[in-house]
C-alpha cells in the first residue's frame, strides 16, 4: 500500500502488552489528541466529542478504580484473570478517555426534531472515528494501544475523581504505552463476502 494513510490504517494493531517506558513526550501526545479532536468529523459539525488524557499515576488511578469496581461484581474465586487483564492496562504509560457531550446531542435533537432518533447514533459514529484517529496516530509515534469499554460501570466514579461535567458520557478507554510484544498475524474474511462494487 503506497498511500501513507492506508499504510497507517494497515499497521494499526491491538496491543495488550504495554510498558511505562517513554516513547514520545507528553506534549506530543497532547498535540496528537488536540489535532484529532479538532479535525475528526461530527454530524452537523456538532463537535460533541470530549477527551481526557491521563498520564502516569493518573492513569494508574483509573485502572485501580476499574479493578475495585469489578472486584465487587466478579466472584472472588474467578477474579484473578480479571485482575491480570486490568493490571496489563495499568502497566501502560497513559490512558485516553473518550466521552460525548450529551447536552450537545440533546440540543440537536430539539433543534432538528425530524432527526432526533439519529443524533445519538451519529454521536457514537463520530466518537468511533475519533477513537480510530487517535489510535492510529499513537501507533505512528511508536505507541501501542487497545480499546476498552468498562463504561458505564466506572462512569460515576470517573466523573467524581476528575471533576468532570455530568453531561460528559464516557464511551471508551484507550490504554497506551510502549509495546512489549508484537501481535501475531491477523486473519481476514474473504473480501468478496464483505464488499460489493457496482459499475
Amino acid at each position: 500500500m503506497s498511500n501513507s494513510f492506508l499504510a497507517a490504517v494497515k499497521e494499526r494493531r491491538t496491543y495488550y502488552g504495554l510498558s511505562k517506558d517513554v516513547v514520545v513526550s507528553n506534549e506530543r501526545i497532547q498535540e496528537i489528541v488536540n489535532e484529532a479532536v479538532k479535525h475528526t468529523p461530527s454530524s452537523f459539525n456538532s463537535q460533541s466529542a470530549r477527551v481526557v488524557v491521563l498520564f502516569g499515576e493518573q492513569s494508574d488511578k483509573l485502572w485501580n478504580i476499574t479493578k475495585e469496581t469489578l472486584r465487587k461484581i466478579v466472584p472472588a474465586d474467578s477474579f484473578a484473570p480479571t485482575e491480570e487483564r486490568i493490571d496489563s492496562f495499568k502497566s501502560g504509560y497513559g490512558t485516553v478517555l473518550f466521552f460525548e457531550d450529551e447536552t450537545t446531542v440533546e440540543n440537536l435533537q430539539k433543534q432538528f426534531a425530524a432527526y432526533a432518533d439519529n443524533f445519538p447514533i451519529w454521536s457514537n459514529q463520530s466518537s468511533g472515528m475519533l477513537q480510530f484517529v487517535v489510535w492510529t496516530a499513537l501507533e505512528q509515534e511508536g505507541l501501542g494501544a487497545s480499546l476498552q469499554h468498562y463504561n458505564p460501570l466506572i462512569n460515576e466514579e470517573v466523573a467524581q475523581t476528575w471533576n468532570l461535567p455530568s453531561e460528559w458520557k464516557l464511551l471508551a478507554q484507550m490504554p497506551f504505552g510502549k509495546p512489549t510484544f508484537t501481535p501475531g498475524d491477523k486473519e481476514f474474511q474473504p473480501l468478496e463476502n464483505r464488499v460489493k462494487f457496482f459499475q
